[in-house]
């Protein structure tokens, strides 16, 4: 028996990795800081807490970004450097350690510590990371160890989404070594019922999985020479790179959003592990099937619409290839903020030939370009939505595809609506 081929990803006739002018600008940016993964980190890794170093703002963004999660105390919060830290008048590392100190103390089933660094911790050059390694050692010899690390989250020359890469890669030197043994690791952070939908599938295909980040601090993955890894997004650039000096081979594929990707994503895992063809059509054909009549019920009110990405998230690029591919949407523009060609080289073979992808950011020209093509639905950060709503356009949130489960074939009609929905409620206040 054959093993499963990803080649039916790639339409017929789809045009090779280069087809596509790539619009490369250098200016004003309009995006959140790396703080904001938090959010979805400490939901995520049950028994870490992440103390931001940084100032009122920072924890004034970081109250205004989980304000849902009232009823819960959530395992995060700011040491807030005043002005006498900035100016130098106290020991910033004393005050620290006290912070720290305070933290455990009140939190003792913490079993990992972040200090996250901020635009103002890096502004007085704080080192986080050797402050980590003093904590590690001086809460070591207690009865609970809690393990200290350091990564940063400033929004100084970056965008919301590395805030997960600084702090996965931060972690990689942390995952156990393995000396044999193939498996597959899914990398970047899914919900629980994502996770739990995509291992009930891999186990099916008997493919030994697990996934980074875990639920639980002490439940790291190992990795060894043989370990094989697939990307659950496309923002974890620097977490690769860490993995693949620890050994590990990335898995080439389209990132799992909407039936197509999803598909793509696990035919790369079940060709690498040998499963025959056969055994993989029968284990994702239900699941196929599912996501194919969720995405159908959205297909009319998307069909024909035109679409405009502005850079923020990183998730741009598959989104299109969801939106244009699955629902009939015609991309106008795909901003991104970083364009990583070799990890989204099958994506970009699955645009449409001549859609015009822009790298990085200068959003008055960007705006121009939005206001004369008048598209029908505009993706964009917090920043730019109101004003354009007030000029009439109708747009959608991009932190919210970052918020919400929206990877897998379960959640592919779920992701269309997302895009349907602001077009509904244009056209209700319409009526």
């Amino acid at each position: 028996m054959s093993a499963v081929s990803c080649e039916p990803v790639r339409a017929e006739g789809s045009a090779p990795r280069g087809h596509l002018p790539i619009l490369r600008e250098r200016g004003q940016r309009e995006v959140f800081c790396g703080l904001t993964g938090i959010v979805w980190l400490h939901r995520k890794i049950q028994d870490a807490f992440f103390l931001v170093v940084g100032s009122r703002t920072c924890a004034h963004l970081m109250q205004s970004a989980a304000g849902v999660m009232i009823f819960a105390e959530p395992r995060f919060a700011t040491a807030i450097l005043e002005e006498k830290d900035l100016a130098g008048l106290t020991d910033a590392n004393e005050e620290l350690d006290r912070a720290v100190g305070r933290v455990l103390a009140r939190r003792p089933e913490i079993k990992m510590l972040f200090l996250v660094g901020s635009c103002p911790s890096e502004v007085i050059k704080l080192d986080l990371a050797r402050a980590a390694s003093r904590l590690t050692a001086a809460y070591a010899g207690r009865a609970n160890p809690v393990k200290i690390l350091a990564y940063s989250g400033s929004g100084i020359e970056t965008t919301f989404t590395q805030g997960e890469d600084a702090c996965l890669a931060a972690l990689v030197p942390e995952l156990p070594a393995r000396a044999t043994g193939k498996d597959l690791l899914v990398v970047g952070t899914l919900p629980d019922v994502v996770e739990d939908q995509f291992r009930r599938l891999f186990g099916e295909l008997g493919i030994p999985v697990s996934f980074f980040p875990p639920r639980r601090s002490t439940a790291l993955p190992a990795v060894s020479p043989e370990t094989t890894y697939l990307l659950a997004q496309p923002f974890l650039a620097t977490t690769a790179q860490a993995l693949e000096l620890r050994g590990a081979r990335r898995l080439k594929a389209p990132f799992p959003l909407g039936v197509e990707g999803t598909r793509g994503w696990f035919a790369a895992a079940a060709q690498a592990f040998g499963v025959p063809e056969a055994r993989f059509r029968e284990v994702v054909a239900p699941a196929e099937a599912r996501g194919n009549a969720g995405v159908a019920r959205h297909r009319e009110r998307l069909a024909g619409k035109r679409i405009f990405f502005f850079p923020d998230s990183q998730l741009e690029i598959p989104l299109a290839r969801f939106l244009s591919r699955e629902l009939g949407m015609e991309l106008v523009e795909v901003g991104t903020p970083y364009l990583h060609q070799d990890h989204l080289a099958t994506e970009l073979g699955l645009l449409p030939e001549g859609v015009l992808v822009s790298e990085g950011q200068d959003v008055e020209r960007q705006l121009d370009r939005c206001r004369a093509a008048r598209p029908d639905l505009v993706v964009c950060g917090l920043g730019l939505a109101n004003p354009l709503e007030s000029e009439g356009m109708t747009t959608k949130w991009s932190i919210e595809l970052v918020f919400t489960p929206v990877q897998g074939f379960d959640q592919a009609g779920d992701l269309a609506e997302l895009f349907a929905r602001p077009l509904v409620r244009k056209g209700l206040l319409q009526v």
